[in-house]
């Protein structure tokens, strides 16, 4: 696949796509936390494979990884840094220690599950497409490491991989981050059919 045939009406689609997709995330994000959480406009990212190891690649992150299914297969994948993570397991649990203990990683996997489930299914029901979700699954690890894995998991081996990226973001408070959605080779193309936008030629 040659994501860089992507055109900018295939561009602005799917950000509208991931647009959709993550503000149902967030506010369901805002109810479970009951607080504000605000996001940033979704980016298409077309990234060099090497890129993926450089730029704090070696910062330990807590993630979730849910791989979704149907019609569109790819993976979903949440990253947030330790004293984030510990931010929203006091807010829910009443714990503050200093370390991630089991039950904070039981916390981290329903927060990925719910953005994830949300976001996926206002993508479903924008696009008619059929499309469920794995278990999550919790790992820590270096972010170059999580990144790298996920995106081969997803079937993305070429010199340029490509993801749809929001953040999560809590003004006056520590709320640090990032929801990717990493299609499979063939989904893009079955998302922007069926939003009738299949101008160009995805397929190198």
């Amino acid at each position: 696949m040659e994501y860089t045939k992507l055109t900018d009406l295939q561009l602005d689609a799917l950000r509208e796509v991931g647009n959709i997709g993550i503000g149902n995330s967030a506010t369901a994000l805002s109810n479970l936390l009951n607080k504000k959480v605000d996001i940033t406009f979704p980016k298409v990212n077309l990234i060099p494979y090497e890129e993926i190891f450089e730029n704090d690649a070696e910062d330990l992150v807590y993630a979730v990884v849910i791989r979704v299914l149907g019609d569109a297969p790819g993976n979903m994948l949440f990253i947030i840094d330790e004293k984030s993570l510990l931010d929203i397991i006091s807010s829910l649990c009443g714990q503050c220690g200093d370390e991630v203990n089991e039950m904070g990683l039981s916390v981290l996997a329903e927060v990925g599950n719910i953005i994830s489930s949300t976001y996926i299914n206002a993508i479903a029901s924008l696009t008619n497409l059929s499309l469920t979700l794995s278990v999550p699954a919790v790992a820590s690890d270096m972010i170059g490491a999580i990144l790298s894995t996920t995106f081969m998991e997803a079937g993305q081996y070429g010199e340029s991989v490509l993801d749809i990226e929001t953040e999560f973001i809590q003004e006056n408070e520590t709320l640090n981050g990032h929801f990717y959605y990493i299609p499979m080779p063939g989904s893009l193309e079955k998302i922007l059919k069926s939003l009738g936008i299949m101008e160009g030629n995805l397929n190198g």
